[in-house]
């Protein structure tokens, strides 16, 4: 385990760098995304339609971050990690589209290690950390589809090291999560 400080956008030779159970801290650029933030870019990608923000080598938060507004800017109250399995079946084609280099969020995902393979990680934010990843959250620099929400709204923000994150499934497809189900499945099977 090897404990890495990096900066948005992560560089591919970053990407290659990394392996699951590495620790990461992420200073940059951070879009939050949850589940109809995620169908909504699927929509107007199939309508060939662009994005009012970038996903070239961008991290993606799956979080619904709890934001108060103060004069006229928006702060962090809370911005914990979110169940990323809910977005699994999107990112697939989520990738296919766009070069997005960081997935952020709580728990594993499922069937996505192939999806990753040489231009993504996916980075695990322990639950239950919400007060911790706000105090790493520098600034609001916007916020994209109010309309949906504000957990479900993209937000983007200005971080810095945003930790700590363990690499889940690295770009070479390995999944952590995959390995501790399966070891858990042989030692429960071991029990009966």
């Amino acid at each position: 385990m090897t404990e890495f400080h990096l900066s948005m956008p992560l560089k591919k030779e970053e990407l290659e760098q990394l392996s699951t159970g590495d620790v990461v801290y992420l200073t940059g650029t951070v879009l939050t995304a949850r589940d109809e933030a995620h169908a909504r870019i699927l929509e107007l990608a199939g309508k060939g339609e662009e994005l009012p923000f970038d996903l070239e080598g961008a991290a993606i938060y799956h979080c619904g971050p709890l934001m108060r507004q103060k004069d006229d800017r928006w702060e962090v109250v809370a911005a914990g990690p979110t169940t990323s399995a809910r977005m699994s079946k999107m990112t697939p084609r989520l990738l296919d589209k766009y070069n997005v280099t960081a997935l952020i969020g709580k728990g594993g995902m499922d069937n996505v290690a192939g999806s990753l393979k040489g231009k993504c990680v996916y980075l695990a934010f322990t639950g239950g950390c919400a007060a911790l990843a706000a105090e790493n959250i520098r600034e609001v620099e916007t916020v994209h589809w109010p309309d949906l929400g504000m957990p479900e709204a993209v937000w983007v923000l200005r971080v810095e090291n945003f930790g700590p994150l363990i690499v889940g499934i690295d770009a070479k497809g390995n999944d952590l999560f995959a390995k501790i189900e399966e070891r858990a499945r042989k030692v429960f099977s071991g029990l009966r």
